[in-house]
């Protein structure tokens, strides 16, 4: 079986859907300005730097999304497809993926983003099989059912992205010697899944995801 995976950050898209989402819930209301700003971009920093505490920032990306509650959320989320996703999908990443999925390849979208903010993205791609950080919902008889900030299981994040396409093989009575696959990634922090691919491509690639793909060979796609 061939495999194409695709980050999507970044990779698929030329915006980071969690930090937009970020500053469309701050423009809606939801959230002050300034303060989530600043730690925002710490938090982005972080990441960057691949440094980041993943549980503490999906508490604190989750936050006004979990205090809106479900009904709200879901209304603001398809305001933010329709004004920041749409726009930012460009015809040359729709392609790429056209492109696998014609060659009969199973394709997926493997990110550090949580599932609410990228299943309708990895829709709007036309992917069907996700791999995202998910996210506990209170089921408690008390509860409603909605998100806690919590993250449910192993995130995709790092070499949680290894973990969690290992499950998802394995929920398939797959192995990696049964599938060939190729992985595109913008960023450094996704080292881990790139080194175990057959066919790892740096695609947009940060500085130090260059550096190391140029010296090692590895094919670069500068997608926008």
């Amino acid at each position: 079986m061939n495999i194409a995976l695709f980050d999507l950050d970044h990779t698929l898209l030329p915006i980071d859907s969690d930090y937009a989402w970020g500053g469309f819930t701050t423009a809606i209301g939801w959230t002050d300005p300034v303060v989530f700003a600043q730690r925002n971009d710490e938090f982005y920093a972080h990441y960057q730097a691949g440094t980041l505490d993943v549980h503490d920032y999906v508490r604190f990306a989750t936050e006004a999304t979990r205090l809106q509650g479900e009904a709200k959320a879901l209304a603001a989320r398809e305001r933010f497809m329709i004004e920041v996703v749409q726009p930012a999908i460009k015809p040359q990443a729709l392609e790429l993926v056209r492109g696998h999925q014609q060659a009969g390849d199973q394709v997926l979208i493997v990110t550090a983003t949580n599932e609410f903010v990228t299943r309708p993205i990895a829709d709007a791609f036309g992917v069907a099989e996700l791999i995202a950080v998910e996210l506990v919902r209170d089921v408690s008889s008390g509860g409603k059912g909605w998100i806690t900030g919590e993250i449910k299981g192993i995130p995709s994040f790092r070499e949680g992205k290894v973990k969690r396409f290992e499950d998802w093989l394995n929920h398939r009575q797959l192995a990696w010697g049964d599938v060939e696959v190729t992985f595109y990634s913008d960023s450094f922090n996704d080292l881990p899944l790139m080194e175990q691919v057959k066919h790892p491509v740096a695609t947009n690639p940060d500085a130090r995801l260059r550096a190391l793909a140029t010296q090692r060979g590895w094919r670069i796609l500068d997608l926008f």
